[in-house]
């Protein structure tokens, strides 16, 4: 689950903790979608602020569970944006819309 735009999101492919993130700290985000369950061996997260601003790729680690979950530093004042993509280059980014969770201070 995630806030985006102030409304509750119920994603079970996707859980950003907390949510909404807070600017200056740091955010887990975990991904159980379309790569982690098609058995992708590694799974990065491509992210950027404030509607893609300062983008960066990270890759991600393996849960015990088959998810894979990161955390970042949230340092963007309204929105974090990120989507999904393997090591084959196969991206998962929710069939175009992407995903956003809303900053606070």
């Amino acid at each position: 689950m995630f806030i985006a735009k102030g409304k509750h999101i119920l994603d079970n492919r996707v859980d950003v903790t907390p949510s909404p993130a807070v600017r200056g700290r740091d955010v887990l985000i975990r991904y159980n979608g379309l790569l982690a369950k098609s058995g992708a061996d590694r799974v990065y997260v491509h992210y950027g602020f404030d509607g893609w601003k300062n983008v960066n790729t990270a890759e991600m680690r393996r849960e015990p569970d088959g998810s894979f979950a990161i955390s970042l530093p949230v340092q963007g004042t309204s929105e974090l944006n990120f989507c999904f993509k393997d090591s084959a280059n196969n991206w998962d980014n929710n069939n175009g819309w992407n995903w956003a969770s809303d900053i606070i201070y």
